[in-house]
């Protein structure tokens, strides 16, 4: 449970170990950097972060806009920096996007 905790403070937590994905979520920083095993290096900044300005308004990983609330493992030992611009009220912001469902046949082999 502490490496949840730890991640959520960051921003950022395993939705599924085996996917390598990532949900973004509100981070407890203003600025966090990550030292990791193979020498990058993955920061993480929260623009106007406060307890008020608890959502995320937009995101972009290494200067590229983020559609999605979602960054994969990839991303983070490839080494990058992620910036949240945070608000006091929920955007639009990644609102059109929805996790992928299995059904029919795809469901079945599962």
């Amino acid at each position: 449970m502490s490496a949840w905790y730890l991640f959520t403070a960051l921003g950022f937590y395993p939705v599924n170990p085996a996917s390598g994905d990532y949900m973004l979520g509100s981070p407890l920083f203003t600025k966090m950097t990550l030292r990791l095993a193979n020498g990058n290096l993955f920061t993480v900044t929260a623009e106007n972060n406060s307890a008020k300005n608890v959502y995320i308004q937009s995101a972009t990983l290494n200067g590229k806009p983020l559609t999605i609330p979602v960054i994969h493992y990839d991303d983070i030992v490839a080494g990058a920096t992620l910036k949240l611009v945070m608000g006091p009220t929920p955007s639009g912001w990644a609102s059109d996007w929805a996790p992928v469902r299995l059904s029919g046949a795809a469901a079945q082999k599962f």
